[in-house]
């Protein structure tokens, strides 16, 4: 049976679906409160990381090791590095990696952590066309862009360290988790997809959208995500008979 993790920084971003949980049970642990229950028919852990890049792999690892998820989702806000996203436009992650992280000196690429054999995190094919779908569905008046994720412990805010990315990074969009949540669910072999509204530009119009724009975004990955939940657990059980089946039979 699928129990989804489903982790945003801020309470902001996780609020639309606490309200909508049948919540069984809360755990505090690491000054965060994981809320066990279910959501649209679907088993979840529903928790509030925190922001910055430590709260968040700390959170992964926890689901990981107290909660025994089978997926993990990182939902949230994000500021768009193209030019082709509009604020409120949705970002599924095909992959994500640190815009912070620099270890070129010994032969790294840019945002690579060393010695893991991977030069990024690579989401889950599945959960990536079940995001996408369900934003058409749910969200049809906005435009849904599947690409690159980037995280680092600076909020964007500025042309000058928007360009830095963008000559450095083939990303959509920068944030400040969902590289670490992709790296915990990474080590723990936990399939991951992190989906990320654009609430600004990551520009020097940055601290005056986000405030406007981000409640208006949140909401459209709540309604997103409520509805790829049963899907998640069809699809993964699907997968699962098949493989069992061919074991079997040939």
């Amino acid at each position: 049976m699928s129990k989804i993790g489903i982790i945003g920084a801020m309470e902001l971003e996780i609020e639309t679906l606490k309200e909508k949980m049948n919540i069984t049970n809360t755990v505090n642990k690491a000054n965060m409160s994981f809320f066990e229950g279910s959501l649209n028919g679907t088993d979840i852990v529903l928790v509030k990381c925190g922001i910055g890049k430590v709260n968040a792999g700390i959170c992964a690892q926890i689901l990981a090791d107290n909660f025994d998820v089978t997926h993990i989702i990182n939902t949230g806000v994000a500021g768009s590095l193209d030019a082709r996203l509009d604020i409120g436009d949705i970002v599924v992650s095909t992959a994500a990696t640190y815009h912070d992280m620099d270890v070129t000196v010994f032969g790294y690429r840019l945002g690579e952590v060393p010695q893991l054999g991977t030069p990024e995190f690579v989401a889950d094919e599945t959960l990536i066309e079940l995001a996408k779908t369900s934003c058409e569905t749910v969200n049809p008046t906005i435009k849904v862009f599947k690409g690159r994720v980037v995280s680092g412990d600076q909020f964007i805010c500025s042309e000058a360290a928007k360009d830095a990315i963008v000559n450095n990074f083939d990303a959509l969009c920068t944030e400040m988790e969902g590289a670490a949540i992709a790296h915990g669910a990474f080590l723990n072999k936990i399939p991951f997809v992190v989906i990320r509204a654009i609430s600004d530009k990551a520009d020097n119009s940055a601290e005056m959208d986000y405030p406007t724009f981000e409640r208006e975004a949140a909401i459209h990955c709540a309604k997103l995500i409520e509805n790829m939940l049963p899907n998640i657990a069809y699809s993964f059980s699907a997968f699962s008979y098949h493989n069992l089946t061919y074991l079997f039979y040939g």
